[in-house]
């Protein structure tokens, strides 16, 4: 990570300074630096909305673009959505210099105007319960991941499990010799993110050794824990010697029905 970016963490952390305001979430010399800021803005109505704000800054950071992700009880997912493309935006514009503080105080001084913009779900004292049926909120979602390889494991395991931490996901992250799975549990935006840190983020290297994108992940699985699924209390990485201790581990976890589905047809 370049110095004007070490210095602007420093500068972060003197400025949210109040209790619960600013966390470092992990810090690698490889994978870069995650953090959350909770602040708030003015939303709709001149009310005070609180955000929470993730930033995974890579090690290029400020060459490259900062993850974002945005939390809130008082926004619908349209509206958190919303606000993250706006701020991915306004970062565009930003490259090459620190600007995490820009943002977060261009959030606070613009959150009404992008809730008011057509297509974000916003409106005069909109809120969760707002939100159309059927749009994932309810209740914690289930995602079930293939990854077809991973050359550079001890750097790659490393930013999964930085990434469920950010975003708050729980799950596993499961080796069955050349079966490579990861099952994700939480919201539904929080998944969302996480696929695309997964996608656009140089986790893995080619085979020439070079940093790359993951372009072969997919998702096998994508909807709402069922009552007798197992809520992961946290995220854990294992591994296993055969396809039948795997399929165990689905089993105690109450979703053999996906092993049964989607495991079988990756053995080559």
């Amino acid at each position: 990570m370049a110095g004007s970016a070490r210095e602007e963490l420093s500068a972060l952390a003197a400025i949210f300074c109040g209790p619960g305001e600013w966390e470092v979430l992990s810090c690698s010399e490889t994978d870069g630096t995650v953090f959350r800021i909770l602040t708030e803005a003015r939303g709709p109505a001149e009310a005070d909305v609180p955000l929470e704000l993730v930033f995974h800054l890579p090690v290029g950071y400020p060459s490259c673009l900062p993850g974002i992700s945005v939390r809130s009880e008082r926004l619908t997912r349209a509206q958190r959505a919303a606000v993250r493309e706006a701020l991915l935006e306004q970062a565009r514009s930003l490259l090459s210099e620190p600007m995490v503080h820009q943002l977060v105080l261009w959030a606070q001084q613009n959150l009404r105007h992008i809730l008011a913009q057509p297509g974000s779900g916003g409106g005069p004292g909109e809120g969760p319960s707002e939100a159309p049926s059927g749009t994932g909120d309810e209740g914690p979602w289930l995602a079930l991941l293939h990854l077809d390889h991973m050359r550079a494991k001890t750097r790659y395991v490393r930013a999964v499990r930085q990434w469920a931490s950010a975003l708050g996901l729980t799950g596993r992250l499961l080796f069955a010799g050349k079966v490579i799975l990861i099952l994700l549990q939480g919201l539904r935006d929080s998944i969302k993110e996480y696929l695309v840190l997964q996608k656009t983020s140089k986790v893995d290297v080619d085979s020439s050794g070079q940093k790359c994108k993951e372009r072969m992940v997919s998702v096998l699985f994508e909807g709402k824990v069922q009552p007798g699924d197992t809520r992961f209390p946290a995220f854990e990485v294992k591994e296993f010697s055969s396809l039948d201790a795997l399929q165990k581990e689905f089993e105690t976890a109450g979703l053999e029905r996906l092993f049964h589905e989607f495991v079988p047809g990756l053995v080559k």
